[in-house]
């Protein structure tokens, strides 16, 4: 941190340099960048001396006022509020500056946040099914606001009546999404007590059925993906760590995502897999997975107080998001010249590729981890062989 060091803070902020530097370092900032925020900590500690205030008056609305003057004299840095984030959280975190100021919350929001939480204390949802239920929440007790109810006095017809609205507009996987986030919703004002029974049932089904073939991608097309990877840098190694997990053992993204350091156990070769409904389940690692896996730790991971394994190549250090394991795919499909393809294809062709090689619907659904056998049955539809011999010879053919 040669560069940081020669910064000088002179006036309130002084006394938080040092430590400002030190957090800098944990999250992995180059030297370069950590003398950019510390320049913009410096700039921060003049303007709140000029105007004789101490740290203590830092507030959201001062910081917005600090930034506008930035933009004013030119400054190219920073351009948003965005750039001040990691300043003013050091300064919250010690305690010198306060708390961001919380926005009050309407009855309705404070009703969605309750059920935020309920989804996840009592029924042990993911943090990306949350968000989804979440916004139904919301656009529902939204148009009870613009209808002038309470949600005491919803009826059947004000959800039969909401849904059709929503869905005119939407796909059918939109809208079954939608349904199945207001039933939620609907349980748990019953729950609460805020509906006299569940209105759940009110909630009309969507039609919607598809008689297309789960669809993978051949092996030649994944040896493409995995072989797009630069794995002499550290994106690179990162990038085909995540690919191999998702074309060879079959995970989803959000597993991906949540996958923690501890979670591989190297000596026994087996991997943790966190999955939905945060059930945990043990997988044989296969030995290109490993190394795959290992060059990364080894040689990729950046130091980081996170437990996740897979993190930001550029600081902060943090751990990658469902959408971020996304985009490594779509901009691996980009650079092998493919169709971008997402996620959920690599686990299709994992199924598939089991089932070429002989394997059962019940050994295809332990990999993929399947409560239900009727999941897994879809991929018997892959096997046309197989089912040839069942179906019946068609009248007239062959005579």
């Amino acid at each position: 941190m040669d560069r940081a060091s020669r910064v000088r803070v002179r006036g309130p902020l002084e006394a938080y340099a040092s430590g400002f530097v030190a957090e800098l370092i944990g999250l992995g900032y180059a030297d370069r960048s950590a003398q950019t925020h510390l320049v913009l900590m410096a700039h921060l500690s003049c303007c709140l001396d000029d105007g004789g205030l101490d740290v203590g008056c830092l507030t959201s609305v001062r910081a917005d006022e600090f930034l506008a003057a930035q933009l004013a004299a030119g400054r190219r840095f920073p351009r948003s509020i965005e750039g001040l984030v990691p300043l003013l959280e050091h300064l919250r975190s010690v305690g010198a500056a306060p708390a961001a100021e919380a926005m009050a919350r309407s009855p309705h929001e404070e009703l969605v946040e309750r059920f935020s939480v309920y989804l996840a204390c009592e029924r042990g949802l993911t943090a990306g099914t949350i968000v989804g239920y979440r916004l139904v929440a919301t656009l529902f007790v939204a148009a009870l606001e613009d209808g002038g109810l309470d949600p005491e006095q919803v009826t059947s017809a004000d959800v039969t009546g909401f849904v059709l609205a929503e869905c005119e507009q939407r796909s059918v996987g939109s809208a079954k999404n939608l349904v199945t986030g207001l039933r939620a919703f609907l349980r748990f004002m019953h729950v609460e007590g805020i509906t006299a029974a569940s209105l759940s049932g009110a909630v009309p089904a969507v039609a919607g059925w598809s008689s297309g073939l789960p669809l993978g991608i051949d092996a030649g097309s994944v040896k493409r993906l995995r072989a797009s990877c630069d794995r002499r840098t550290v994106k690179g190694r990162r990038d085909f760590a995540i690919l191999m997990l998702l074309s060879r053992v079959g995970m989803r993204a959000g597993e991906v995502a949540a996958l923690e350091v501890g979670d591989v156990d190297w000596r026994a070769g087996e991997i943790v897999v966190r999955g939905k409904g945060n059930r945990l389940e043990r997988l044989p690692l296969p030995v290109d997975v490993g190394e795959a896996l290992a060059g990364y730790a080894r040689r990729g991971r950046p130091p980081s107080e996170h437990h996740q394994l897979f993190l930001r190549v550029l600081a902060p250090h943090r751990r990658l998001t469902v959408g971020a394991i996304s985009v490594i795919v779509h901009a691996a499909c980009v650079r092998a010249g493919l169709p971008p393809i997402g996620t959920h294809r690599l686990r299709h062709t994992v199924a598939t590729e089991l089932l070429g090689r002989g394997a059962g619907l019940a050994e295809i659904g332990q990999v993929l981890r399947h409560r239900s056998m009727a999941t897994t049955a879809i991929y018997a539809k892959v096997d046309i062989a197989a089912l040839s011999q069942l179906a019946r010879p068609w009248a007239g053919v062959g005579a």
